[in-house]
């Protein structure tokens, strides 16, 4: 068994958006935490969300999908849900599977709460 997720949400958003923290491995054994954690969000309600992915270590696709999903339920609420700083390995897998097609993607946390194309990745 690899390490656990661990998950934090910063309290006070940062220019109206929440950083969602993420450390360890995301997996099938783990999405459901990080799915918990945004149902959590969205109910206050939350629909501008930042995942830093920089201690990410480990994504398969059971966690891959569930930022998909996110992503769609933020913005059906008028937010986003973008994804901040992976490892170049985490980039290159975001970029294989396409989702660096589809949910917004930055190389640091700031430029992805900013929400704009300085910082962007493909």
């Amino acid at each position: 068994m690899g390490v656990l997720v661990r998950i934090s949400v910063a309290e006070a958003p940062t220019g109206g958006v929440t950083v969602v923290k993420l450390a360890g491995e995301l997996g099938v054994d783990t999405a459901a935490q990080l799915a918990s954690a945004i149902e959590e969000l969205l109910d206050r309600p939350v629909n501008r969300i930042v995942i830093d992915l920089t201690l990410l270590g480990f994504c398969d696709s059971i966690g891959l999908s569930t930022f998909v999903d996110a992503h769609r339920r933020c913005a059906a609420t008028g937010g986003y849900l973008a994804l901040a700083a992976p490892s170049p390995f985490m980039h290159k897998l975001l970029g294989v599977v396409g989702l660096t097609r589809s949910v917004p993607t930055y190389a640091t946390v700031a430029s992805a709460c900013a929400n704009g194309e300085d910082g962007r990745l493909r």
